[in-house]
C-alpha cells in the first residue's frame, strides 16, 4: 500500500466504491427481481491502526454485527440464537423457508412466525434452521472418514473439521505457512443451505514486528511516550508478552450488496480479526475485501448518492476483552462513535 493510498479512510474508500458504480456499473437482473448496477472484482482496504472500520457516513447497527459473528464463530446455523439477541439479519431467510412449505392460507406473518422463534423451542427448532451455512462450515465442516481412520474408529464415518480451531492452532505453531484459510464454500453443501455464502472464505497472513514496532505497542498499551521504551530489547519486551508480530486478514466475496451488506461485512472482518489476533497474541494490520459481483441494488441509488455527500468524520476505536474465540464469547467496548444519521433503504431478498 502506498503512503497516497494509506491516506484515505475507510469511509473514503467505500465513497469512491459507490461513485465507481454509480459511474460505470451495468444494469443486470438478479434474483430478487429488483435489478442491480453491478461492477466485477474490486478491492477494498483498510489499516487497522487508523480505527475501527465502522461507517461515519451512516450510522452503522453494529450490535448486530457484533451478535452475528458471535453466532457464526459458535458453530450456530439457527436464528433462535440471533432472534432471542434482537437480531434480525436472517429473519426474512428463515421466514422465506417456511412460506415456501405452505399455502397462503395456513400461514403466519412473518412477525407472527418470529413470535414463535422466541417462545417455542420446538418450532424454532425445526423452522429456525438455515443449514449448513458459516457456522456449520466454520465449526464443522463435515468429511467422511478414510479407511484408516474406519479402522482406529469402527463405525465412524463422518469427521468433523473445526477450521477456527485449526487456524488458530496453526498460527501458534507455524505463523508464516501460507495455508492459514477458512472456507465456507463447500460444494457438496450447498443444496441443503437456504442461501449460499456470499463472503466465502478468508486468509490469514502474519509479519514479524521490528523492535521499534514492539517498542510503540509497549507503550501505547501504558499510554507513555516512546522514549520511556527506547532502551527496551527483545528480551526485555518478552517478558512483558509484547506481541512479536502483526496479523492481517483478506475475505473473498462472491456477492457484495454495497450499500446494506459491505458495511456490515468491513466490520465483521475488522472484529474477526481483533478476535484471532487477540487469541494469538498479534496485532491487527491490515484487512483486505476481495470482491466478486459488487453491485448496487436499483433501490438504493439515491441512498448511495446521499452518503457520498456526507463528511466522513473520526473513525471509532473498538477493544475486545476476555475473548474465547472458539466459544464465540468475547467482551467488546466501543469508543468515540459519532456518525452521520442512519440512511434507510430497503431490503431484497
Amino acid at each position: 500500500m502506498t503512503k497516497e493510498e494509506q491516506d484515505f479512510t475507510i469511509d473514503e474508500r467505500y465513497q469512491e466504491l459507490l461513485q465507481t458504480i454509480l459511474d460505470f456499473g451495468i444494469e443486470k437482473k438478479d434474483r430478487t427481481g429488483t435489478g442491480t448496477k453491478s461492477i466485477f472484482g474490486y478491492t477494498i482496504r483498510h489499516d487497522m491502526t487508523q480505527g475501527f472500520p465502522l461507517l461515519t457516513t451512516k450510522k452503522m447497527a453494529y450490535k448486530s454485527m457484533i451478535t452475528e459473528l458471535k453466532w457464526f464463530l459458535k458453530g450456530d446455523t439457527n436464528i433462535k440464537y440471533l432472534v432471542d439477541n434482537n437480531c434480525n439479519i436472517w429473519n426474512g431467510d428463515a421466514y422465506k423457508k417456511y412460506h415456501q412449505a405452505f399455502p397462503e392460507t395456513e400461514m403466519l406473518s412473518q412477525e407472527q412466525f418470529i413470535n414463535l422463534i422466541k417462545t417455542n423451542n420446538e418450532f424454532a427448532e425445526k423452522w429456525g434452521e438455515l443449514g449448513p451455512i458459516y457456522g456449520k462450515q466454520w465449526r464443522n465442516w463435515e468429511r467422511k472418514s478414510t479407511r484408516e481412520e474406519k479402522i482406529i474408529n469402527p463405525g465412524v464415518y463422518t469427521v468433523f473439521i473445526d477450521q477456527i480451531q485449526d487456524l488458530i492452532s496453526e498460527l501458534k505453531t507455524n505463523p508464516d505457512s501460507r495455508r492459514l484459510m477458512v472456507s465456507a464454500w463447500n460444494p457438496a453443501e450447498l443444496h441443503k443451505m437456504v442461501l449460499p455464502p456470499c463472503h466465502y472464505g478468508f486468509q490469514i497472513y502474519t509479519t514479524e514486528l521490528t523492535l521499534k514496532e514492539r517498542q510503540e505497542e509497549f507503550c501505547h498499551n501504558l499510554n507513555k511516550d516512546i522514549s520511556f521504551a527506547k532502551n527496551l530489547e527483545h528480551v526485555d519486551l518478552d517478558k512483558d508478552n509484547v506481541p512479536k508480530r502483526k496479523i492481517s486478514l483478506a475475505w473473498n466475496q462472491r456477492s457484495v450488496d454495497v450499500f446494506l451488506g459491505l458495511p456490515f461485512n468491513i466490520a465483521s472482518y475488522a472484529l474477526l480479526l481483533q478476535l484471532i489476533g487477540k487469541e494469538v497474541n498479534m496485532i491487527p494490520d491490515q484487512l483486505i475485501g476481495n470482491l466478486g459481483d459488487t453491485h448496487l441494488y436499483l433501490n438504493h441509488l439515491e441512498q448511495a448518492k446521499e452518503q457520498i455527500s456526507r463528511e466522513p468524520y473520526m473513525l471509532p476505536e473498538m477493544k475486545v476483552r476476555n475473548v474465547d474465540i472458539l466459544n464465540g464469547e468475547f467482551e467488546y467496548s466501543l469508543f468515540e462513535y459519532w456518525p452521520h444519521k442512519k440512511i434507510k433503504a430497503p431490503l431484497s431478498n
